[in-house]
């Protein structure tokens, strides 16, 4: 049964906690466990702290947020195309790009596959927290690391697929009916009250030691439900939560957007959840998340997918400053002297995804920023279009950092132009497109067959289908 969610192949254990145990043993452990080994008992209150990271490593894997969460949430879409050789597929890259993804498809079965991979260390670190005997400031904030981090992979989850099969500490796992898909709603309403329990329980990110840096904060969990809330066009809601972000003075925008994405910025002041990939014990890097980006050719330093398109260049407005700082042109000389020369293959190169420093080790150490201050001033802008007041304030502080003049009655499609130029190659795009009900008019005139009613979310695996024995229900035209 458990193995529809997680393709583990060692179980051999029939508690609960020693099923959810089982991935300690095929990962870079954070706890030495061999699952047919142990017993529940061995696991303590000291490991508690370690049994959470274990949930932050999980965000780091090949499949979790490198190549094939790049070519689902990215190539997809009309900021990127699939780049390297034309005869190099990625395996399945050339598929995502023209929108032909099927139940085969190998990417959307590693994101399947990994968020459940993940979701199941949110379960094992709850299963055990709950019941160790812990300062009782230190649990409530672990759980609530937990929490938020369950909530972000079934927002990645809903997102992809709409409604999933709902896995907690609270699931029988004995039951067929954990293995049915709940609906897009039960999806949000889990996600929702994830993310209130977090922001209960979770300190602002001032109050954190340096040592602690990266962990889920107070404002993270407030971010995110404001986002999770504008998927559902809760408006009131995503204008009051960023509201209290806004007002609680924890944050601020870097003053020049190209250093967002250099080593020097990493969990800076517009820093509100990054993946934390130091590249050193006991976190390790992004598997090939820069390389897998890198230019290619001759000269080059990477495989070469996920290339800026040419109709995201000519979208920004002159002057954008956010043009050059995202894309990485052929023949540029970049910010650290590195030249591209111009035998590399592609035109253009992500440079949200450069790191300067072992720009072609497999583990970089280079952070993927997930929530930042300007989405937050463009979640309240657009919540303001929507219901009211003032969006100029927020969007201008957007467009002024990007060397723009200032709209004054700003409009809906002006906060979603932003949103493209702001956040291009962050992951958002090709959602956002589904989210605004514009997806089929907009990728239709970018030359991919977008299917209304079909591409608003991608096929549930097929291989998870059958060894669900049909209980997991394809989506529509699948």
């Amino acid at each position: 049964m458990q193995k529809l969610i997680i393709k583990t192949t060692r179980l051999s254990i029939t508690v609960l906690l020693l099923m959810l145990v089982t991935m300690f043993s095929c990962s870079e452990n954070f706890l030495d466990v061999e699952s047919d080994q142990e017993q529940a008992e061995q696991l303590s209150s000291d490991q508690s702290v370690e049994l959470v990271n274990a949930i932050y490593n999980r965000l780091i894997q090949w499949s979790m947020s490198s190549f094939s969460w790049n070519g689902v949430s990215s190539i997809t879409s009309d900021d990127a195309d699939k780049g390297s050789d034309p005869g190099d597929t990625g395996a399945d890259k050339h598929l995502l790009d023209g929108l032909l993804m099927d139940p085969t498809t190998l990417s959307v079965g590693d994101v399947w596959g990994e968020h459940y991979n993940a979701n199941q260390r949110v379960t094992t670190a709850i299963l055990a927290i709950q019941d160790f005997n812990l300062e009782a400031g230190l649990k409530s904030r672990l759980l609530g690391e937990a929490k938020f981090l369950r909530a972000l992979i079934y927002f990645r989850l809903v997102k992809c697929f709409g409604g999933v099969p709902l896995i907690s500490e609270l699931s029988d796992i004995s039951s067929d009916e954990s293995l049915k898909r709940a609906t897009k709603e039960e999806t949000y309403a889990f996600i929702e009250q994830n993310l209130q329990d977090a922001i209960a329980a979770l300190p602002e990110k001032s109050e954190y030691p340096i040592s602690e840096l990266g962990r889920a904060t107070k404002g993270a969990a407030k971010t995110l439900l404001a986002k999770v809330s504008m998927y559902q066009g809760k408006w009131q809601q995503v204008k009051d939560l960023t509201d209290q972000v806004i007002a609680s003075g924890e944050y601020g925008l870097t003053p020049n957007y190209e250093d967002i994405w250099k080593e020097i910025a990493e969990n800076n002041q517009e820093s509100i959840f990054e993946i934390q990939a130091r590249g050193d014990s006991p976190t390790a890097g992004v598997q090939g998340y820069s390389v897998t980006q890198g230019a290619r050719g001759e000269g080059g330093w990477g495989w070469g997918f996920n290339t800026p398109t040419q109709d995201l260049v000519n979208s920004y407005e002159v002057g954008d400053t956010r043009r050059d700082a995202t894309i990485i042109f052929r023949g540029e000389t970049l910010y650290d002297g590195r030249e591209v020369p111009n035998t590399v293959v592609n035109e253009r190169y992500n440079q949200k995804a450069y790191i300067s420093a072992n720009s072609d080790a497999w583990e970089t150490g280079k952070n993927i920023r997930v929530l930042r201050y300007a989405e937050v001033l463009l979640m309240n802008a657009e919540a303001a279009t929507q219901l009211g007041g003032d969006a100029a304030t927020p969007l201008n502080a957007v467009r002024t950092r990007a060397g723009l003049g200032n709209i004054d009655n700003p409009t809906q499609m002006d906060v979603w132009k932003e949103r493209r130029w702001e956040l291009a190659f962050e992951h958002d795009r090709y959602f956002d497109l589904v989210r605004q009900g514009r997806a089929g008019d907009v990728l239709r005139a970018h030359g991919k067959p977008f299917v209304d009613g079909k591409h608003e979310v991608f096929p549930i695996p097929q291989e998870q289908i059958n060894i669900s024995q049909g209980l997991l229900e394809q989506n529509p035209n699948y």
